[in-house]
């Protein structure tokens, strides 16, 4: 199956409507099926405890994505013929969210927080639910959730909340594991920014769906922490999984129509020489 792709832009976005419309534009370009982006308020993401005593995360306000850019970016997707995704981070933002995205991308982070779940489920809208961090038995109460909440569209990604991950730490076969336990469509949310992951996780492991951080620049907030693609790197890691799959043909062992004019100039089997002897003359 030929993998969808999910640019995520994440905070990379500096609250720039523009700058958003162009990630837009850029993840049609270079061939993606969806962009996602967040929604949060860091007030309602971090304890108050966290947040008095940390200036750090108090200045993540500076990466929230504002609330009344949803339309547009709604709009641009549909004009660019791509998905529009959106991962909540706090219950309302559900609501606000429901009339713009095609799906909800629940983080990792969130994956314990049932109540979320329950809210993304109830709208009746595709769910795509990372797993970076946990166990198989906290993923399988997670999933319970969403389908008991009437999630009819579920996938799963395997991931790894390390940023950036280390090639050996990628354990790409939990991809496998996660499509025969839960039955559902499974893929990669990569962290790794290394092309031999995607291939493999898609040819060897058949993920069908690989979610990125796409960055435009090398000017968003989370590029420097390296886990984020620029555009024109992933556009050739994009084509090239997808054009892998041209060679797969059906499998019949016959010559191809550009190979039978050579069968003729195959050795002879009488004296071992090129071509046949009734093409020699």
């Amino acid at each position: 199956m030929v993998p969808q792709f999910i640019a995520e832009v994440s905070s990379n976005h500096h609250k720039d409507l523009e700058r958003c419309l162009t990630f837009i534009d850029t993840a049609s370009e270079i061939g993606c099926s969806a962009v996602k982006f967040q929604l949060f308020k860091v007030s309602e993401l971090f304890a108050p405890e966290i947040l008095n005593k940390s200036k750090e995360h108090r200045q993540r306000a500076e990466w929230e994505l504002p609330v009344d850019f949803l339309p547009h970016l709604s709009q641009r997707c549909r004009k660019q013929g791509i998905k529009f995704a959106c991962t909540p981070f706090y219950l309302d933002a559900v609501t606000e969210l429901l009339p713009y995205v095609d799906f909800f991308k629940i983080a990792s982070y969130e994956l314990l927080w049932h109540n979320l779940l329950a809210e993304c489920a109830t709208t009746g809208k595709p769910v795509v639910l990372s797993t970076g961090m946990a166990t198989l038995k906290e993923i399988e109460a997670a999933v319970t959730i969403l389908r008991d909440s009437g999630c009819t569209e579920l996938s799963l990604l395997h991931c790894i909340s390390d940023y950036p991950t280390p090639i050996s730490h990628c354990n790409l076969a939990a991809i496998d594991t996660l499509r025969k336990t839960f039955q559902c469509p499974t893929g990669w949310s990569d962290h790794s920014v290394e092309p031999s992951v995607i291939f493999r996780a898609v040819h060897q492991w058949n993920a069908s769906i690989i979610e990125f951080h796409l960055d435009l620049d090398g000017k968003g907030e989370e590029f420097s922490s390296g886990h984020c693609w620029l555009p024109d790197k992933i556009k050739q890691i994009i084509n090239t999984t997808r054009n892998g799959f041209q060679a797969d043909g059906n499998g019949l062992k016959v010559p191809t129509a550009n190979e039978v004019p050579e069968r003729a100039w195959r050795a002879d089997p009488k004296d071992g020489l090129r071509p046949f002897k009734e093409m020699r003359n």
